[in-house]
């Protein structure tokens, strides 16, 4: 609803600019409704819908009298939140110091249209394929899409320009195994699986059913559904 683009290669949400701006677009919407912002952050938890049942059953329009009718997460999620602003204020005053953290890598974006895998710029300009992970979180698979639309890549500021220089040499480095004989990807939706669309899935060690869901971007329910599946349990090695 605020155009963060999410499919099979993509995840917006996961953006760390994008997400952040796309959650101040959205407690301003919240605060427009209901020109509070103790209700808009309850809102922003558990969506305007429940916020607004629960105006409906309290009567009144303040958080703490409706909050019997919330969920149960959001009736911790506002206190919590208060707690946090309190503490990021009043730290000195309770003798808290913060934590001295080493952010010391200074990185540069560059808009491409180019479709290209991670792994070729990891390989060429000598970036740990970590490191390039850590700074470019929304690609889910590793692989920029490219096409029409401009994509973001963060890079350390003292790779950028070696990135220009070398856009032949990464675009070629085993492009026909990272990027050209890919098989298609597509987004698990129901739509897609009633037109013959399927992505198989090998499960991993550790892998859950939620995550799983989160990762394709579909509903426990719906995976159980497909795979005719009775409980949550899976076992790695086998196949969705």
């Amino acid at each position: 609803m605020i155009n963060l683009e999410i499919n099979s290669l993509v995840d917006e949400r996961m953006d760390p600019i994008k997400s952040t701006e796309a959650a101040c677009k959205y407690l301003k919407t919240l605060y427009n409704i209901f020109e509070d912002w103790n209700l808009a952050i309850a809102a922003y938890n558990c969506g305007s819908g429940n916020v607004n049942k629960a105006i409906h059953r309290a009567g009144k329009k303040d958080f703490w009298s409706i909050y019997p009718y919330l969920p149960q997460e959001t009736r911790s999620y506002l206190p919590i939140f208060i707690a946090a602003a309190y503490a990021m204020n009043y730290a000195e005053d309770h003798g808290i110091c913060p934590a001295s953290l080493d952010i010391s890598m200074r990185t540069d974006t560059i808009q491409t249209k180019e479709r290209v895998h991670l792994e070729q710029i990891s390989a060429v300009l000598d970036i740990p394929l970590d490191e390039l992970r850590r700074l470019n979180p929304q690609y889910t698979r590793n692989l920029i899409p490219g096409g029409e639309k401009n994509y973001t890549l963060c890079l350390p500021i003292e790779k950028a320009g070696l990135y220009i220089d070398h856009k032949d040499t990464i675009m070629a480095h085993r492009a026909d195994e990272l990027v050209n004989n890919r098989r298609e990807e597509v987004t698990m939706t129901p739509k897609s699986v009633s037109s013959g669309k399927v992505t198989i899935y090998t499960i991993k060690s550790g892998d859950t059913l939620s995550a799983i869901a989160k990762k394709f971007h579909v509903s426990v329910k719906q995976i159980k559904q497909w795979n005719g599946m009775k409980s949550d349990n899976i076992r790695a090695g086998r196949t969705l």
